[in-house]
């Protein structure tokens, strides 16, 4: 698919799963329903179902919809043929809702969930069938209930209810199969009895398969040209049979662990036959036969389109007869070996790819482009294999080794411009603990991701994952980086991006990443806040608000941003106007996401009052109409609410107390740290305690202008910390939900 076709696929799909297409509805029981008049071909529903597939795997902002396959079960509206679905996303509830579908192709990959009632289904394939993969389906041949007692609370899906064998199936019927990928089949399934009625196969996979006799291979000794028997073991019976397969063309008997000695007499092996070394050391290395350093592969008519000699001896010899070889004597053969094992070998995919790091690291990558596409496809293929994801880190060399991914990642991102490489290496980022593993590299990283975001017209997707990284970046760092990052272009580069989605009238991820970002970069950052003014941030923000009004997250976003900018006092003279003032007041009463977004307008509202009367020069609104207004959200906010907010220092709220002026930003200011208090005492009783927070509370106490209301809530956040240090076990098991840093 092309990059076009592919990023128009995303799109398409996202906007169905999150049911904003005009294409689909929300039915009954909330599920997705396709609408009457639509009718989409298999070139697009093809691309839909794997592209859906792709994004669950690898977008953690992409949340899977339990009814999405039921957008296909009607043939009449949808054609599906080739569909490739992978690991435990998938339930045998998703294949039943395809079962009218007339499946050319069906890739089922690690799908642990699904259990013998997919057999059933399987069964409504077969007239159409051609390619069929199980690989590695664990619990597709038994079957569900009947779990012991202590699995009662599994789910239905749960492979802890897997019960019996399912020793009814068998391929009665497929009789257009000419394809079969059963690597990963259970021990108890009988292999013989499965495959008697095929007559048809050219294409035969049993990796990691026990066979109890393998003469039964002999039944398409006229018609197999592919067979693949990864560890599996090796014997006289088996090897006899395959000598009788006249039609064979790629034959795998690698196995895990490095072959030793074999004994089989009468047949042709490759140990101990390889021609001496002083021989093959004459001359250039080469791929024709009659020169190979292999004595059995001289009789060949030409080069073999593939060899895997990986884990062997034979790799290190210098003439091969094949234009592609696995093995571990150099870059091009390790990178052959991660290119053919990362799908269905993962355990060999990974030493690989350890062998890959060792060449960095030692030698020069001269492959870098396709060592990195390699890499970043086997951390998407299999997300969730530690050893994959991990590759063998040893404590004392996991951050080296990290480090020297991230590296390889950044250069690839320097070196080379294409759309795919791009999103591949932000994905890959994506899997490292941000800003953490990232800081060492934190001004690079942050420069390539602003270059990303630079044009105005960017892949949809790259550009959602890149801001998501930008946000990560800004969030939990000291202020230095901000100013650093702040510096680089990083505010003016979020409000193109924001003017951007204004212009095309979308209010989607991007915009709301964007507005976040700007929340976590201006925190305790007067440089950044300043920027924000001077890039028409303002109006940008009036404009969002008159676009998107009840977009609630948006607003939460940008008024916690605005937060940040009125505790500049420089700055909120340039806040103090008739227009910003009434949004403000206005959103005092918003209800939108709980009670954040009329806290933050109170926040702001609470500091430019604190500045008192005489820099208030507008005649409207009047001051005293403001103030009487603001009491309202204090008074009314539950002290149990959940915030969606992480604050580091109290010292912005902390400034309001012990003053006269404006005891309405007293109340705001007491009420915030009574509800903070209140729901997450580990975290912030001892903030409060460390940064002096009690003397400026008792100093409210004795001030006559502190309203009565705020007394009593000053005497109970003085009390909550007072019991926290006598009990300081105690905690609230609330969590807060969001990953902006607030300061």
């Amino acid at each position: 698919m092309g990059n076009f076709a592919l990023a128009k696929a995303k799109a398409t799909c996202t906007e169905l799963v999150k049911k904003r297409n005009t294409m689909c509805y929300q039915g009954l029981r909330n599920k997705l329903c396709l609408r009457s008049d639509i009718f989409l071909p298999s070139e697009i529903c093809d691309k839909l179902v794997n592209t859906y597939m792709e994004l669950v795997h690898t977008n953690s902002n992409f949340d899977s919809e339990e009814s999405f396959f039921q957008l296909f079960s009607d043939p009449r509206s949808t054609r599906l043929t080739r569909v490739q679905l992978r690991e435990d996303f998938v339930h045998d509830r998703d294949l039943e809702a395809i079962r009218k579908q007339d499946l050319i192709e069906l890739h089922l990959i690690y799908c642990n969930n699904l259990s013998s009632r997919s057999l059933k289904t399987l069964i409504c394939f077969r007239e159409t069938l051609v390619s069929l993969c199980l690989f590695n389906c664990s619990n597709l041949f038994y079957k569900k209930g009947g779990a012991p007692l202590a699995c009662n609370d599994e789910s239905e899906d749960s492979p802890a209810s897997r019960q019996a064998l399912e020793t009814d199936f068998n391929f009665e019927g497929f009789n257009r199969l000419r394809l079969l990928n059963l690597g990963g089949l259970s021990e108890e399934v009988d292999v013989e009895t499965l495959l008697r009625p095929l007559k048809s196969l050219t294409s035969l996979d049993l990796s990691n398969v026990q066979l109890q006799g393998t003469a039964f291979l002999g039944q398409w000794k006229d018609r197999l040209a592919f067979l693949v028997l990864y560890n599996v073991d090796l014997s006289e019976e088996l090897l006899n049979t395959v000598l009788e397969l006249v039609n064979l063309r790629h034959l795998d008997i690698s196995q895990t662990d490095p072959l030793g000695s074999l004994d089989i007499s009468g047949h042709i092996m490759l140990d101990n036959c390889t021609v001496p070394h002083f021989e093959e050391a004459m001359g250039r290395p080469s791929i024709e036969p009659c020169k190979s350093s292999i004595y059995p592969f001289q009789e060949l008519k030409r080069p073999l389109q593939f060899l895997g000699l990986y884990d062997t001896t034979l790799c290190n010899v210098t003439h091969i007869p094949a234009y592609k070889v696995t093995g571990s004597k150099n870059e091009d053969q390790v990178l052959n070996a991660i290119e053919a094992y990362t799908e269905y070998r993962p355990e060999l995919a990974h030493r690989a790819i350890n062998q890959l790091f060792d060449i960095a690291r030692i030698q020069h990558c001269s492959q870098l482009l396709r060592a990195l596409q390699l890499v970043i496809a086997a951390l998407k293929c299999h997300k969730y294999d530690k050893s994959i994801q991990v590759t063998e880190y040893r404590s004392d060399q996991s951050v080296r080794l990290r480090r020297e991914v991230i590296e390889v990642v950044l250069n690839g991102m320097e070196q080379y411009q294409e759309v795919t490489v791009q999103r591949n290496c932000c994905l890959t980022l994506c899997n490292f603990s941000i800003p953490e593993e990232l800081e060492f590299q934190y001004s690079r990283v942050n420069q390539l991701l602003l270059k990303i975001l630079e044009p105005a017209r960017q892949d949809e997707s790259i550009q959602r994952i890149a801001v998501h990284l930008c946000n990560a970046l800004v969030c939990q760092v000291d202020n230095h980086h901000k100013e650093a990052v702040g510096k680089m272009g990083f505010v003016k580069t979020m409000l193109n991006l924001i003017q951007k989605k204004l212009h095309d009238r979308m209010c989607d991820q991007v915009m709301e990443f964007s507005w976040s970002a700007l929340w976590n970069i201006t925190d305790e950052t007067p440089d950044n806040c300043q920027m924000f003014l001077n890039c028409r941030g303002m109006s940008l923000f009036l404009e969002c608000l008159q676009e998107f009004p009840d977009k609630q997250e948006l607003h939460r976003n940008m008024l916690g941003l605005l937060g940040n900018v009125a505790e500049v006092k420089a700055l909120r003279p340039q806040l103090l106007t008739p227009q910003f003032i009434t949004v403000f007041s206005n959103l005092l009463d918003s209800k939108a996401d709980g009670i954040e977004v009329s806290y933050n307008a109170c926040g702001v509202l609470s500091h430019i009052m604190f500045d008192g009367p005489d820099v208030w020069s507008m005649d409207e609104p009047l001051r005293e109409t403001v103030m009487d207004k603001m009491w309202r959200p204090s008074r009314v906010g539950t002290v149990s609410s959940r915030r969606n907010i992480n604050y580091r220092s109290f010292e912005p709220i902390l400034r309001l107390l012990p003053q006269t002026i404006s005891p309405v930003s007293q109340h705001w200011a007491t009420w915030a740290l009574y509800n903070l208090v209140s729901v997450y005492p580990s975290k912030y009783c001892p903030l409060l305690i460390k940064e002096g927070g009690i003397s400026l509370l008792e100093r409210v106490l004795d001030l006559e202008s502190s309203h009565p209301e705020t007394k009593d809530m000053a005497r109970k956040v003085m009390e909550q910390c007072e019991n926290f240090k006598e009990d300081p076990m105690e905690t609230n098991h609330g969590q807060e939900v969001n990953y902006e840093q607030r300061g």
